[in-house]
């Protein structure tokens, strides 16, 4: 059975109500009507005016009268209704019908369409709606259009490089030597940490991750997190960059997830450390009302203020190659706001050029 379209669903709904109403009109009026009449004749005859040998013809005349009326007030009064009740089915639907034709638009990729502004109220906030919605299926879209080109160019360099390698070492164009395989191997962890760092901001976004918060002290952790990188330091003999850490002498306790505010300290350590050669990292933890924050400053190359709305973007980097060669996935800094986030609090970034950075985060105090 074909599905009746909604104008003509509207305009058969207004005519049935007419229809309804005529019927009405015309059934209590045809009872009620003569009935009246007579009760005016009869206050006539009352006063002295004699009608009673008219009173049949008067009767009828008026019977006659009336259904001619009642006639011509349906023929009039229903051409006009159900000529609006068209305009009115007409204008609820064509700004429907509208949107229909831009959600076919968006079907082909045609993501600029809009819906024009509405007089009717409730049309009008759905179209607002709907623009709203297409504006971030269209922000999702080139999102997922940046996240696989970016991808695709973050796995093709060293995928390139274990080929070459690989290629070389088949040839006998490169000797076999412990050198070329610890190349390799690096090559490979590089990608491992290129999926692991994916897989944990998928979670991330899509909640996936439990974040298991609990009271605890901030400085204890902190101070384990920078003695882990100084013994690094102490191992590989790089001791050029001083870590300092600040740390308010009555600092509250705060609620937070131990293993990942750590986690949020490791990666911006280490963010601090391939940007900063020969200079200081400042550790700083301090309170503000109910609000515990904690800060991660270097005295590094810095970022450029057009570039730092850009900072938690998944494989966003300034200097790509600089990155890219001191093993950066471009992705640590939106785990990390991801990671405060859910933790209920909320992560910045103030930078300049040649200057250093600063990345200061807070944590909800305990209560």
């Amino acid at each position: 059975m074909a599905k009746v379209p909604l104008r003509s669903r509207l305009l058969i709904s207004h005519l049935v109500v007419m229809a309804v109403a005529i019927i009405t009109l015309a059934g209590v009026s045809r009872l009620s009507t003569p009935r009246y009449f007579v009760v005016t004749l009869e206050r006539l005859e009352g006063r002295g005016i004699r009608i009673q040998q008219m009173r049949g013809q008067i009767l009828e005349s008026f019977a006659d009268a009336w259904a001619r009326g009642m006639v011509w007030s349906v023929l009039l009064g229903g051409s006009a209704a159900g000529g609006i009740s068209y305009l009115l089915s007409r204008r609820i639907v064509h700004p429907l019908t509208r949107m229909e034709g831009i959600t076919q638009r968006f079907a082909a990729g045609d993501w600029a369409a809009r819906v024009p502004p509405s007089d009717i109220p409730e049309l009008h906030q759905l179209g607002h709606s709907f623009n709203r919605m297409a504006s971030e299926l269209q922000q999702v879209e080139q999102q997922r259009r940046d996240l696989v080109s970016d991808l695709s160019h973050e796995l093709r360099t060293p995928l390139t490089i274990i080929r070459g390698y690989v290629e070389a070492l088949t040839d006998k164009k490169l000797p076999a030597t412990a050198e070329t395989y610890e190349r390799l191997l690096r090559e490979t962890y590089r990608l491992q940490r290129l999926v692991e760092d994916l897989q944990e901001l998928s979670k991330l976004e899509a909640s996936y991750l439990p974040i298991q918060q609990q009271v605890l002290e901030i400085s204890p952790l902190i101070q384990q997190v920078v003695q882990r990188f100084r013994d690094q330091q102490l191992d590989t003999d790089s001791e050029t960059t001083q870590i300092v850490v600040e740390i308010s002498s009555d600092l509250p306790k705060i609620k937070a997830d131990p293993v990942r505010t750590e986690q949020v300290l490791v990666n911006l350590l280490n963010n601090a450390l391939q940007y900063t050669d020969g200079g200081n990292i400042s550790v700083k933890a301090w309170h503000y009302e109910q609000q515990v924050w904690l800060a991660v400053q270097d005295t590094g190359i810095g970022i450029a203020a057009a570039d730092l709305p850009h900072v938690f973007e998944r494989f966003w980097r300034a200097d790509r190659s600089r990155n890219r060669a001191s093993g950066g996935t471009g992705i640590g800094l939106a785990i990390c706001k991801r990671l405060v986030e859910l933790q209920g609090g909320q992560i910045q970034v103030t930078s300049q050029i040649d200057r250093g950075s600063t990345f200061e985060f807070w944590l909800p105090k305990a209560t």
